[in-house]
């Protein structure tokens, strides 16, 4: 299979993994030699419940039964959207009322970006250094790390950046800054948290200027750091916010959110504003409301601080630095890129899936699923430290 995956499929890395995968349930996923590897990065924090959640999977089965795409986004009322929408604003700070339902997370980005150009009137955009809010085209022009984007120029125009928790940069957001874009915790710079009220001052800084603060909750969000969404944590409410990954349990989706008077804009004026066929797909908005049912309805999200704790006791090994990051959103710091290769690579042998940061070359990323068993975190981390061992064997 990998031949065909190799020659049929585009890649988007010289050295995929590879792994050829037959099925996954739970925590683990199986090759087609029937190894089982532990996941401990749930596809990348998209499968929020594991593999095969026997709730999401009946959500997307009794859908299916039903109807499938019948219309448009926004034209006809279908009730897997309505009823999830309705419950996620039921979830949310009174002013994030009205939700955009898409079919990804930088298509969401898409349409927060041309949201708050269009409830302004201004063209600025400002976002972070090594942030991360997509790979499409607007999404890619609010990335901050200009070895990603440099071949892919010219990007949408009037965007500046910041450094993220350096608060003498604040005094760039003025009259002519239609938005900010930050994540709640910085995810491909490192999880990188917010440190002395950041983004509380920049929603004040915002709301002297008359800007508009979104928050990229595409990582963090549903649960994943105890709370619904990473910005809980912080003491500030945004503008709007985006989300995706860990929404649908493992399908494909993504949303923006503001109030409805700013939502509404979208819809005149011209008419048409932000337009999607396959938003608010019925399958998948089954799956999402299966998928927040389970994330409010159980104590996943405050055991997901607990495990971040068992996580913390348990990862101490000379080649690790420090863990950063919250919940189950948490990244072991080695002080060599090197080395990090090495412990995802050796750890994907005996079994455990690891994986990089997108701009952090030193970070282990672990996001297990928000379901995986502390019999699980014992055995994972337990491979992390026998891979650690051998390699400072190795280097002396």
């Amino acid at each position: 299979m990998n031949s065909d995956f190799l020659k049929y499929q585009a890649q988007t890395s010289p050295y995929p993994l590879g792994m050829e995968v037959s099925h996954a349930i739970g925590s683990y996923i199986y090759d087609t030699n029937n190894k089982k590897y532990l996941d401990f990065i749930s596809g990348v924090s998209a499968c929020s419940l594991g593999h095969q959640h026997p709730r999401v999977n009946q959500a997307i089965k009794d859908q299916l039964d039903k109807y499938s795409h019948v219309m448009v986004y926004g034209e006809y009322s279908q009730s897997p959207a309505v009823q999830y929408c309705k419950l996620l604003v039921e979830n949310l700070p009174e002013s994030l009322n009205k939700v955009y339902l898409v079919n990804s997370g930088t298509e969401a980005t898409e349409g927060a970006l041309k949201l708050v150009r269009r409830v302004t009137g201004r063209s600025q955009l400002i976002s972070c250094h090594n942030a991360y809010h997509g790979n499409t085209m607007g999404s890619m022009s609010v990335m901050g790390f200009e070895e990603r984007k440099q071949v892919f120029r010219p990007l949408i125009p009037d965007v500046d950046f910041i450094t993220f928790n350096n608060e003498s940069d604040l005094e760039k957001i003025t009259t002519k800054t239609a938005g900010i874009i930050l994540e709640s915790i910085q995810g491909g710079a490192g999880f990188i948290e917010p440190k002395n009220g950041f983004l509380t001052k920049v929603k004040k800084r915002c709301d002297e200027v008359g800007a508009l603060l979104i928050i990229d909750e595409i990582q963090p969000g549903f649960g994943r750091t105890g709370k619904l969404f990473g910005f809980e944590n912080y003491n500030v409410i945004p503008d709007v916010i985006i989300i995706g990954k860990g929404m649908g349990g493992g399908m494909p989706v993504g949303a923006f959110v503001a109030n409805s008077n700013y939502m509404d804009l979208l819809s005149h004026d011209p008419k048409l504003g932000h337009i999607t066929t396959f938003g608010g797909h019925p399958v998948i908005a089954a799956a999402c409301l299966a998928t927040l049912q389970e994330v409010i309805e159980t104590n996943l999200m405050k055991a997901a601080l607990e495990k971040e704790k068992l996580f913390r006791t348990l990862l101490v090994h000379p080649l690790i630095q420090e863990v950063r990051g919250k919940g189950l959103m948490l990244a072991a710091m080695t002080n060599d890129p090197e080395i990090t290769n090495q412990v995802i690579l050796r750890c994907q042998d005996k079994g455990l899936i690891l994986f990089w940061l997108l701009f952090e070359g030193c970070a282990i990323r672990i996001t297990p699923p928000l379901t995986i068993s502390e019999e699980e975190i014992h055995e994972g981390c337990a491979i992390i430290l026998k891979v650690m061992d051998e390699i400072l064997v190795i280097s002396e």
